[in-house]
């Protein structure tokens, strides 16, 4: 006599929330742009948080995007000359608070390989001096015309965390790491190096008697600076706020009122709102 399956058993669950996917959307997905439909309405219907989705948008626009759309440009790149005195070397990475740095000969696009700032401790501890060219680790070169879902496959497989961009006259176009690739899906990551955005600084005023809001600025930034009483339960910035309250992800120029609030999207892209423009109701 066969035994009837679990209900609990977590064999059964996954393709119960599939049926469940799968009955909030009519019809099968033919499009990129149906399975983006197909996640905002599997969002509406309560099966994904606004985050999941957000992740998931992003992981399907990176294999759209190319290195060129996200990579770190020359003229920003912290470059080590191979000739620099180790003095100045180490004054150059605590400086940077970078971990890692393509070191060139004589023309920046001579590339001769990655320093890695965790090597600069065997200058500290050696008993004889370790020369620049020693510490170097071989440089990962790629086009700027490489696909960024291919591009994180291979970081993957080589265990290289940066790449060297180059251009079509082998010229030194910029620097692209895994963490550049990482925040097309997962939105920008911030370390103990980056900065923290002072709230003012996310909120401008304008001549008009507007405001430019940063979506990241949080509910309860916005909330003391307006006199507001938006409630962060559930969401940390004002961009989750309102993008919920939407219902999707919205482009520039989509307006919503919330209590004696408009806001109008000022910037968006395919992965989340970067600012509003913000209307108080009543104000002179």
């Amino acid at each position: 006599m066969s035994e009837e399956p679990d209900s609990t058993s977590p064999s059964t669950e996954p393709r119960s929330w599939l049926k469940r996917l799968g009955a909030a959307f009519s019809g099968e997905p033919t499009t990129r742009g149906d399975v983006l439909e197909f996640l905002r309405d599997a969002e509406a219907e309560g099966l994904l948080d606004a985050d999941t989705t957000r992740m998931m948008e992003g992981a399907i626009a990176v294999s759209e995007l190319t290195v060129g759309d996200v990579m770190i440009p020359r003229a920003q790149m912290t470059m080590i000359q191979i000739d620099e005195p180790m003095r100045e070397v180490i004054a150059t990475a605590v400086e940077s608070g970078h971990s890692r740095f393509p070191v060139h000969g004589e023309d920046k696009d001579q590339i001769l390989g990655i320093l890695l700032a965790k090597d600069l401790l065997k200058t500290v501890v050696a008993e004889s001096p370790i020369s620049l060219h020693d510490l170097l680790r071989p440089a990962f070169l790629i086009p700027e015309s490489k696909r960024l879902d291919l591009l994180l496959r291979e970081f993957r497989l080589s265990r290289n965390h940066m790449a060297i961009v180059i251009d079509e006259y082998g010229g030194v176009a910029g620097v692209v790491t895994i963490e550049d690739v990482l925040e097309q899906i997962v939105g920008d990551i911030d370390d103990e190096h980056d900065e923290a955005e002072e709230g003012d600084a996310q909120i401008a005023a304008q001549p008009d008697g507007q405001y430019v809001v940063d979506a990241l600025t949080p509910i309860d930034d916005f909330n003391e600076r307006f006199g507001a009483d938006f409630n962060d339960d559930e969401y940390d910035t004002i961009g989750g706020l309102v993008t919920a309250a939407i219902g999707h992800l919205p482009e520039a120029g989509e307006e919503l009122t919330m209590g004696r609030f408009v806001f109008r999207v000022a910037n968006a892209d395919a992965r989340r709102v970067h600012a509003f423009h913000v209307g108080v109701l009543g104000d002179a």
